[in-house]
């Protein structure tokens, strides 16, 4: 199977979507859920508007990169943008819990095999 080479699209196109910005505002993880607050707009960007119809149900960042055909980088400008105006909410991924919030392996090993004996 041969691989085509990732097609990180026209600078010029890019420079033009993200109005020449390169970084975004609020760092969003590649499994951030986005979900639209509202609908498409008149006059609005067709990537805000593409985005809006893609997170209507919770949809994670790099899901969304992948419909526009986008690189996560120009993505996250524009998601930015949607998130500054209100129009979408972005829920995070939860922290991993910290060591001592684990169960002790002592109790494990014995839920387990009190599990075996059933």
């Amino acid at each position: 199977m041969r691989r085509k080479p990732v097609d990180t699209g026209d600078p010029d196109r890019l420079y033009t979507v993200t109005g020449g910005r390169h970084r975004a505002g609020e760092p969003l993880d590649l499994v951030t859920l986005l979900v639209s607050e509202c609908e498409p707009t008149a006059g609005m960007q067709s990537e805000h508007a593409r985005i809006l119809e893609l997170c209507r149900h919770p949809t994670a960042v790099v899901e969304v990169a992948a419909e526009l055909r986008l690189p996560i980088t120009v993505v996250r400008i524009l998601l930015a943008d949607l998130l500054d105006a209100g129009r979408v909410t972005a829920r995070h991924p939860r922290a991993a819990p910290s060591v001592a919030g684990l169960p002790d392996s002592q109790l494990l090993k014995e839920v387990l095999h009190g599990l075996r004996n059933i």
